[in-house]
């Protein structure tokens, strides 16, 4: 068997929060290009403050900008390839402005446009500040749901995070303890799991995916004495799954399903909340997670962390989980152009 020819196109990387780490790890992520196998990308940023940051980090990155995408490949080993995109104020490490917000959305707008074009593999993104960005009157709940608006979509895209030998799925997501409970049904259930196997057989190549649900209560609710909403919701979405053709298992109590053994029974679990995915992917591989958003009509991943204000611009940000998050995208990028799985 041969090698998988490496994407002829280059992953478009987005800003982030340019007072956050997204530029500290940007560069720190070129850098490890060779050791850490990263796959070409051209950044979409101001190149004078990447320059500028460089310099500051005392990093010996050369910063080259380019007309188009299409010469990042032949460039990126010799340079980190910038499509421009300009800042409308000076950056202060650790203090977003509003200012910049703009340029922040410029920045996945054209990272969008671009894949769409066919003139980039996969969109990767650096972390945002919302709070930021809302200043400047950005009017979404956050990236996901700004890239699902962009891609037109009509039904919610469902997020994924995946570290090591371990991918989740929060049914709910950023919402209460409380209100997940009230939120969650059958449907999004549904939802979930269809949006999930169809994209592990699509973008990770799995010819029959297993899905793991969990509970929601302790000892998945031990036959209805601690709470009745595997019986109700649960359930009725598993057998509603498993008459769709997926292989699916449960509901499992949450507390046994995440261990090394248990982990090799399944290719995803389904959480019923939020919490309950995160915490053992960041348990099993803190440094190392990916954020992937299913269900768009392009390959989307993104560090599982956030603007870390407190240490941009120091260069104790650590770039591994956007090296994850760039080879896992050149990997999904690379499925979806292979045939679809009958």
């Amino acid at each position: 068997m041969t090698a998988a020819l490496p994407n002829s196109l280059p992953l478009a990387l987005t800003m982030g929060e340019p007072a956050g780490v997204g530029g500290d790890i940007t560069l720190k992520a070129w850098a490890a290009r060779h050791e850490a196998a990263v796959p070409p990308f051209v950044v979409l940023d101001d190149p004078d403050r990447l320059s500028a940051l460089a310099a500051k980090l005392g990093m010996a990155v050369p910063v080259r900008e380019v007309a188009n995408p299409g010469d990042a490949v032949a460039l990126f080993d010799r340079a980190l390839p910038v499509l421009p995109v300009r800042l409308g104020d000076p950056v202060v490490a650790g203090t977003p402005d509003p200012v910049n917000g703009a340029a922040v959305i410029a920045s996945i707008d054209r990272a969008v446009a671009l894949v769409q074009a066919g003139q980039a593999a996969a969109v990767v993104t650096n972390p945002i500040q919302k709070s930021s960005l809302y200043a400047a009157g950005f009017r979404h709940p956050g990236h996901t749901e700004y890239l699902a608006h962009l891609a037109g979509l009509t039904e919610e895209p469902i997020m994924m995070l995946a570290a090591a030998d371990l991918r989740v799925v929060p049914v709910t997501i950023h919402v209460s303890v409380r209100d997940a409970v009230d939120l969650l049904t059958s449907e999004a259930i549904v939802h979930a799991g269809r949006v999930t196997a169809a994209a592990l057989a699509r973008d990770f190549g799995i010819e029959r995916p297993r899905l793991a649900v969990a509970g929601l209560n302790p000892h998945a609710g031990e036959g209805g004495a601690m709470g009745r909403e595997e019986i109700d919701i649960i359930a009725p979405a598993i057998a509603t799954l498993r008459a769709d053709g997926i292989d699916v298992s449960g509901p499992r109590p949450p507390d046994t399903m995440f261990h090394a053994a248990a982990r090799r029974g399944y290719d995803a679990a389904l959480c019923m909340y939020h919490d309950q995915a995160l915490i053992p992917v960041k348990t099993v591989d803190f440094d190392s997670g990916v954020n992937i958003t299913l269900g768009l009509p392009f390959v989307r991943t993104s560090p599982d962390h956030g603007t870390a204000l407190d240490i941009a611009g120091t260069g104790a940000a650590n770039a591994t989980s956007l090296i994850a998050a760039l080879r896992t995208a050149e990997d999904m990028a690379r499925n979806r152009r292979k045939p679809a799985i009958p």
